[in-house]
């Protein structure tokens, strides 16, 4: 059976989005450059570039409709994510929604389907569509949240930046006490990545 991981740029004090999400800013009042300067950035990316990799090497993904887009009413059918014509996930991705909306299909294989039942059901299409390959936690952090309180989280490779946020969406927001295993650490200039599993 596929594994569940889940790859997340976090602050040193665990915040991973700031407030006030807007379309020219998918990441609200929480400045993007330094949180994931190290994946875009040469010759940052470089340095991490296993790290990159592993991001995108999922048989499916999973993410919460803020991470698909600003939208917080009804949708705009027009809007078809922030990554431009050919998303870096060449794959099954499916959004959290409280809304239906037919599936979008990207170039390069990428096709945003849109659930409304709930993690579970979620991750039970995700696996389906997975195969062997994991499933990914794409995010954002509330979705996290909901699948690591679910205990479904089988590896959280978190990439920790030297930044304090003070406020925003924190990881492990109302996750309740759980013991996890510490797998690796390696420190890069810009940012310091830690996985983990849980310890059972």
């Amino acid at each position: 059976m596929s594994r569940v991981v889940s790859d997340i740029a976090v602050t040193m004090d665990g915040y991973a989005s700031g407030v006030g999400q807007t379309l020219e800013k998918p990441f609200g009042d929480l400045d993007q450059a330094p949180l994931h300067g190290w994946m875009f950035d040469e010759p940052y990316a470089a340095e991490n570039a296993d790290e990159v990799a592993a991001i995108v090497d999922a048989g499916a993904f999973i993410m919460g409709r803020n991470m698909f887009g600003p939208d917080r009413g009804e949708w705009n059918l027009d809007w078809r994510g922030w990554w431009g014509d050919e998303p870096p996930y060449h794959g099954p991705v499916f959004v959290l929604a409280h809304r239906e909306r037919a599936p979008v299909e990207m170039a390069g294989g990428t096709t945003f389907h849109f659930v409304t039942d709930g993690i579970h059901a979620a991750l039970e299409r995700a696996r389906a569509e997975a195969g062997e390959r994991n499933v990914s936690i794409a995010g954002g952090p509330a979705t996290l949240n909901q699948y690591l309180a679910a205990g479904l989280v089988d590896e959280l490779r978190l990439h920790v930046t030297p930044t304090i946020a003070g406020r925003g969406e924190r990881v492990f927001e109302g996750v309740p006490a759980q013991r996890w295993e510490q797998i690796s650490v390696r420190a890069t200039t810009l940012v310091t990545h830690l996985v983990y599993r849980p310890a059972r």
